[in-house]
């Protein structure tokens, strides 16, 4: 990813997440970077992708899953605690 995009994508958080949202992000970021760091990223094979198809279909058909409205409530309500 290039330097402009990561910039473009830092200044939009530092304008939408609160100082408390962003020091929790900051940590997962480098815990996230601590794991993984000197392992290859690989890409997923044809049958792991069919394992995660069936994971989602499985929890769709269980109830699983959040609709739209829900996520946008909660996103409102996280901000008006912050």
């Amino acid at each position: 990813m290039s330097i402009a995009t990561l910039e473009g994508l830092r200044d939009y958080l530092y304008s939408t997440l609160s100082p408390s949202n962003m020091l929790w992000l900051s940590n997962q970021l480098a815990d996230f970077a601590k794991q993984i760091d000197g392992t290859s990223h690989r890409p997923y094979t044809t049958e792991e992708l069919h394992e995660r198809i069936a994971k989602s279909e499985r929890d769709i058909a269980e109830g699983n899953v959040y609709d739209f409205d829900e996520v946008l409530r909660d996103i409102e309500e996280e901000q008006h605690r912050c």
